[in-house]
């Protein structure tokens, strides 16, 4: 599966592309030609992580 930032290009490469929208990221999912899965949006970090990684410097 591809991290895409614009999703324009991978909706239009197959006639069965579908875009779906799941827990706040969309993608891009072909049942009949898996390769063309795509997703948009990444995991955000949450609070705890970020103070980790503040002390660990």
């Amino acid at each position: 599966m591809k991290v895409l930032s614009s999703l324009r290009s991978a909706k239009n490469r197959h006639p069965d592309c579908k875009v779906v929208r799941r827990h706040g990221r969309i993608y891009v999912i072909c049942k009949s030609n898996p390769r063309f899965k795509a997703v948009q949006g990444r995991k955000k970090k949450t609070l705890i992580q970020d103070v980790i990684c503040r002390k660990a410097r």
